[in-house]
């Protein structure tokens, strides 16, 4: 499949574009041509970020051996976690099911992990916080660039924050690098099925002062 590549949006086409967005959690089977990959990771790299250190690191997962080896272990995790909260054991295995599907079905997901390798050090452990949060927040936007590159190619796209549940089983399955953190996961494909979920108005989140 090609990319068809439309005219610069004006402001209103630019809104009602990401008023069209949507997690989408289905896939078709068809994966992910590298060329594309290429743009989502581009895309995410000009994202703010904070003294522009570009905290984000990216690990793309194609395998599906990776992807099962994974859904079981995050699933693992996610099992013994509901079950000390006393959920019943039906609701446990629906949610548990539910994790490994979306996990092992997608044809592409790309872990988005920060680092604070670049980022400031202080003497103090309030600004350090603060050094983190403000890393934490540059992934973050690093990953919406990458979501809006993925509405523009016609793919479907879903932010999982299950990794940020199990960093550390994260980290081990995929031998991440000392200082990649997991943030969050997004699930890639071709949409076998888009949702349709409005918004609430602004107005009802916003103050004027």
């Amino acid at each position: 499949m090609t990319c068809i590549v439309k005219p610069a949006m004006n402001a209103t086409e630019l809104l009602d574009f990401m008023r069209g967005r949507r997690s989408v959690r289905r896939y078709q089977a068809e994966s992910v041509p590298q060329a594309w990959i290429d743009l989502l990771l581009e895309a995410a790299s000009w994202a703010p970020s904070a003294h522009n250190r570009q905290p984000w690191r990216f690990v793309i997962i194609e395998q599906d051996s990776t992807k099962v080896r994974l859904a079981r272990e995050m699933g693992a995790t996610l099992r013994r976690d509901l079950l000390a909260d006393g959920l019943s054991l039906d609701h446990i295995d629906a949610d548990v099911g539910r994790s490994y599907a979306r996990i092992t079905s997608a044809p592409l997901l790309i872990l988005v992990c920060m680092s604070l390798s670049d980022m400031d050090v202080y003497a103090d452990d309030q600004r350090n916080q603060h050094e983190r949060a403000m890393a934490q927040q540059s992934t973050a936007m690093a990953g919406q660039n990458l979501l809006l590159m993925a509405e523009k190619l016609g793919l479907g796209a879903c932010w999982l924050c299950a990794p940020l549940f199990c960093q550390e089983l994260v980290a081990v399955a995929l031998e991440l690098p000392a200082d990649w953190r997991p943030q969050g996961m997004i699930t890639l494909g071709f949409p076998a099925r888009k949702r349709e979920r409005g918004r609430e108005p602004w107005k009802t989140r916003a103050l004027w002062r």
